[in-house]
């Protein structure tokens, strides 16, 4: 019982806490601070994905990415490396791109996330989607969501990148297929299809 007092009272403090923020630049979002204890309390979450609200009770230890995959069943978010290292994991959180593994799914709640599947309006893909598809950004396809999440944040902040500036701004995402100058090329032809460059 001393254990799970205690694993609460990580919980309210997370729940609670005005100084837990997420830092960091393009896809680069991690907590301030990690609960990495086992906890089975389960605490009450409300979260906006995609424009639909899903709520629940979850796990206090449970990660962001894997509330998406398994509870709401949006696979399009992938589990890479667990160290936050490769970006394949990368969503909006309220409008940043982030890294979910690295938020807890408690710290998300009462936010707005946003995934691969919410870019596109309906059947009509988003432009960096279509520019990915049409200068052949993508092999085997599993770093394409984080890696796509990623450059709508770039492009957001810089509608108009050089290539440098689109390398520095997907170096948090790794492919392990393409060589990235095809990737460099579809956010490129994105940014001119969106009105920049």
């Amino acid at each position: 019982m001393e254990g799970a007092l205690a694993c609460r009272f990580i919980v309210d403090k997370i729940a609670a806490s005005d100084t837990l923020r997420l830092n960091g630049g393009a896809g680069h979002g991690r907590p301030d601070r990690q609960f990495t204890g086992r906890c089975n309390v389960k605490v009450p979450v409300e979260i906006t994905i995609n424009g639909k609200s899903y709520s629940g009770e979850v796990e206090a230890r449970q990660l962001l990415v894997h509330f998406i995959r398994e509870e709401v069943g949006l696979t399009g978010t992938k589990v890479g490396c667990d160290t936050s290292q490769c970006g394949s994991c990368t969503v909006k959180l309220d409008g940043a791109a982030t890294k979910a593994c690295t938020v807890l799914t408690v710290q998300a709640s009462g936010s707005e996330v946003t995934t691969i599947e919410g870019l596109a309006d309906g059947s009509d893909l988003h432009p960096l989607q279509e520019a990915f598809w049409n200068k052949h950004g993508l092999q085997c396809g599993f770093c394409t969501p984080g890696m796509i999440i990623a450059a709508d944040e770039l492009l957001r902040k810089n509608p108009s990148p050089s290539r440098s500036e689109i390398r520095h701004g997907l170096e948090g995402n790794i492919c392990r297929c393409t060589g990235y100058q095809n990737i460099v090329l579809a956010v490129e032809d994105a940014a001119r299809s969106m009105g920049g460059a």
